[in-house]
């Protein structure tokens, strides 16, 4: 009857009518029929209609799966409707997630995604982001569960690293001096003990290198100070100094991910007083301090530099001197960063708190012992704060239903996840839990599931936009208005009792992320703007502000500005970090950078440090703030501009849109 039929990209093809009767016959299979011969009968009632509607006129696919749908309900074969109707969706949002793919390969041919200011644009940056875009795409429509993959898809929230749902874990505090002093194999062969300070820095830089390789997010050494003494103790400051030299120069150089990007690294230091571990951070800041080999900023490692009372924090305490030292390097360098020992919920214990440069914290612990060592973040999720006060349309009560809901969403998604994570094995994550570097690993083989150890890690929760959605609510952010800043420490420590109470529930480690936005950040907003359109303070701006934070361009004192955010840093127990922006490098100023410092220890901060600008000229080496294009000193146009983003250190021509939006807004703090 029919010859042709078009197809959805516009190609025709010979008509046949045995696929309407295989179409009609598995969806009645699918709700337990099994009659072809209705499933025939059905066909030539379609046949009919199309022959009455068309009249021998050329139609499509989509023509033909209308009339199937309506001839399956008019014959009253609801249910097989219902069956069709959903493959017939199903198969709908494949295409146009295949469509979405290609769409984002071409995108990323030409340029990598700037979501990840660590990423280059090398072949190999391609391939892996290639990779990711469709790895992504099949967790949407194959693995997560519709009503999650939908929230993701809406902007209700955003699953990090989606790319890696069901492959790996995010981050891990890794247990150096077990690795350096039993030795460890990276898959090509055992690499002894070293015996030297050079060989142990070297280790450390490929344990970094290869645990990279096996996750997705950052790798910290919790006591860099303490694990690298013993391979100091008979060393000089020269030999000592060298090592450190050598780490931080393999931590701007090597890559990982298929050589797509250096290791997300972080070392904490500073509470250790025995003479090996403090010539150990002596030297390792004076390596920073003097730079890359033509003096440019390091990127890596994030160094960050416990303070505690009675040990570094007052003139005479041991390490005073290194406290002193830190604060000149952050100076200049604008690492290290500061965590607080003494803070009311560090305090508890002593001085075994780290944290990694992005914020993550993991501490607390319901499976085992409270310990940091060998214990990471598995996964987080960031719930899209500025949404639920702009739907709420300032009715309190119903902004808190709706943020209860989306938690709840967000803490069975996350289970969802970890349900996926505890099916892998040992083998596939080969160094991390192949080497034991996991808590609860050392008894598993390489096909056991890593369920036993992974119970030991944090699944934890984010948040964005605060200051926006304070504005959609009351018409100021907490820098604004004293009332909106009382209830922006209610909605965060409501959500912080929503993680706590599921911690109960699933016996499991949820936790509250003050989160590191990057490219979400200017993903919520866009995703916003274009279903409520332009809210001023809220959704006209190309960001929505990183986690509890003042908004980058509100004027405000550095005091101010950590009286402010410091009651948000002990709800958030998954990690926090706050800053104060400088004009330009304090190196002449240490008093301030001292001030500041005190100021976050005495006013219960978890983590903190200072932000600056740094400019290098790769043309003349010339290092400095330049307000202009060019060197002021040679002319060049190869600027390095060096700046944190998400807590890490990068340069700008990494950073994402949004981000550069949000740089080009902050403003200094007096």
């Amino acid at each position: 009857m029919f010859k042709m039929i078009q197809k959805r990209d516009g190609r025709e093809v010979p008509f046949a009518e045995s696929k309407i009767t295989d179409a009609i016959f598995k969806a009645a299979m699918a709700v337990g029929g099994e009659d072809r011969q209705t499933a025939m009968e059905l066909t030539i009632e379609v046949l009919k209609l199309l022959k009455k509607q068309y009249n021998g006129n050329l139609f499509g696919v989509e023509d033909v799966q209308d009339l199937v749908e309506k001839v399956l309900i008019e014959a009253g074969h609801a249910r097989t409707a219902k069956a069709y109707i959903l493959h017939r969706d199903r198969r709908t949002r494949m295409r146009d997630a295949k469509g979405e793919l290609m769409d984002a390969v071409e995108e990323i041919l030409e340029e990598t995604n700037r979501e990840n200011a660590n990423i280059s644009n090398s072949p190999s940056a391609k391939m892996l982001q290639i990779a990711s875009a469709a790895s992504k795409k099949y967790y949407l429509t194959r693995l997560i569960p519709e009503e999650m993959s939908l929230a993701h898809q809406r902007g209700d929230l955003h699953i990090h690293d989606l790319d890696f749902y069901g492959k790996t874990l995010t981050c891990l505090q890794i247990p150096l001096f077990k690795l350096l002093s039993e030795g460890f194999n990276t898959g090509h062969g055992y690499l002894r003990p070293p015996k030297r300070p050079t060989s142990a820095t070297a280790l450390a830089a490929i344990i970094l290198q290869s645990s990279q390789n096996d996750m997705h997010g950052g790798q910290s050494f919790a006591f860099f100070d303490r694990d690298i003494a013993h391979f100091v103790e008979d060393a000089s400051d020269f030999e000592t100094y060298q090592a450190m030299e050598a780490l931080i120069y393999n931590l701007n150089s090597m890559h990982s991910r298929a050589g797509a990007q250096v290791p997300f690294s972080s070392l904490n230091v500073g509470t250790e007083t025995s003479e090996p571990a403090r010539r150990v951070v002596k030297n390792l800041l004076l390596a920073y301090e003097a730079g890359l080999g033509h003096g440019e900023n390091p990127i890596f490692p994030n160094i960050i530099f416990r303070v505690k009372d009675g040990i570094n924090y007052n003139p005479g305490e041991p390490n005073y001197d290194l406290f002193k030292l830190a604060l000149k390097v952050a100076g200049r360098r604008l690492n290290p960063t500061f965590s607080f020992m003494d803070s009311s919920f560090n305090k508890e214990y002593g001085d075994q708190v780290s944290y990694m440069g992005c914020r993550t914290r993991v501490m607390a612990n319901r499976r085992g012992p409270e310990v940091t060592d060998g214990r990471g973040n598995l996964s987080f999720t960031t719930i899209n704060l500025p949404r639920v006060a702009i739907m709420s349309e300032r009715d309190f009560a119903d902004f808190y239903r709706r943020l209860a809901v989306i938690l709840r969403l967000a803490i069975r998604q996350l289970h969802h996840r970890y349900g996926v994570q505890c099916k892998l094995k040992v083998k596939d994550m080969p160094f991390i839990m192949g080497q034991k570097l996991y808590l609860g690993s050392e008894e598993l083989r390489p096909r056991d599931p890593i369920e036993e150890a992974i119970k030991h890690g944090t699944l934890s929760v984010g948040f964005i936009g605060l200051a926006e959605a304070l504005t959609a609510l009351t018409g100021h952010h907490h820098g604004q208005s004293e009332e909106s800043q009382s209830l922006g420490l209610e909605i965060v420590a409501f959500m912080r009792q929503q993680l706590d109470e599921a911690s109960a529930e699933y016996d499991l480690n949820y936790t509250l992320l003050a989160t590191p936005a990057e490219g979400l950040s200017g993903r919520f907003v866009n995703l916003d703007r274009k279903e409520f359109g332009l809210i001023p303070g809220v959704t006209n701006k190309e960001y929505y502000t990183n986690a509890f934070h003042i908004p980058v361009n509100f004027p405000v004192s550095s005091f101010d500005k950590i009286l402010l955010e410091a009651p948000y840093h002990k709800y958030c127990n998954a990690g926090h970090i706050s800053y104060v922006e400088m004009p330009s490098p304090p190196m002449h100023n240490l008093e301030a950078v001292e001030t500041i410092i005190r100021h976050m220890h005495d006013h219960d901060m978890g983590y903190g440090g200072i932000n600056y600008p740094v400019d290098f000229c790769v043309g003349c080496n010339l290092t400095g703030v330049f307000n202009e294009d060019n060197c002021p000193r040679c002319g060049s146009a190869n600027i390095r501009r060096v700046r944190r983003i998400t807590g890490y250190l990068s340069t700008t021509e990494r950073f994402n849109d949004s981000k550069l939006a949000e740089l080009q807004d902050r403003i200094t703090h007096k």
